[in-house]
């Protein structure tokens, strides 16, 4: 089913699921290497520790660190803390990129496509590695494929966390009211156009 079809309030838990987590088309198997690490702004530390673990496995030479400063209401900037923490694990300088200007997950896409043509070139980027929370799935790879180039590939690699996964969230109260908080944003954002529809197989 197309998601701008879809009423969340007719979904299962496991149709649900298939939305916001995906069925596991893109998820990382540990056989693809990408041209960067694309890590989506947050201040979750185990975003900026499962792109050291992918850097130092030789899945990508560079890992672009993404986020602002929340419309100035964190200070220092989320890819900036993300950068000293992978510093902090060994990753060399030359080897980081980041992006500061962004405030939400659209702008980390947006402001990230200069910083990566500067240090990488855009024709010379076939795939990412991308690195956010389990439930981020569907939104950050339907914004990629609207505003990044139409040939990119994209691997998920999700940070790894007890709870919050794509087989338990609906054990944990602040994750069903995240998790559903992030299918209404999927499902708003396509009927609104903010990005491209997708079709979701929710019945196997």
């Amino acid at each position: 089913m197309l998601i701008s079809k879809m009423n969340p309030a007719e979904l299962t838990i496991d149709q649900i699921t298939r939305v916001v987590f995906g069925d596991g088309k893109y998820t990382d198997d540990g056989t693809a290497n990408g041209d960067c690490i694309f890590v989506f702004g947050g201040s979750y530390l185990s975003r900026a520790v499962k792109a050291v673990e992918l850097f130092k496995n030789g899945r990508a030479p560079y890992i672009l660190f993404t986020g602002g400063d929340k419309f100035g209401q964190i200070h220092p900037p989320e890819a900036i803390v993300l950068q000293n923490e992978a510093r902090r694990l060994g990753v060399p300088n030359e080897s980081i990129l980041i992006e500061t200007q962004s405030n939400h997950t659209k702008e980390n896409i947006l402001c990230s496509l200069t910083v990566l043509d500067r240090a990488i070139g855009l024709e010379n980027i076939n795939r990412l590695l991308l690195v956010s929370s389990p439930g981020h799935m569907r939104r950050c790879l339907l914004m990629l494929k609207t505003f990044m180039p139409p040939w990119y590939q994209y691997v998920w690699c999700p940070d790894d966390r007890v709870i919050g996964q794509a087989n338990n969230w609906w054990q944990d109260d602040q994750e069903v009211i995240r998790v559903r908080a992030e299918l209404h944003k999927v499902i708003i954002g396509v009927k609104g156009k903010y990005f491209v529809d997708d079709e979701v197989e929710l019945d196997r």
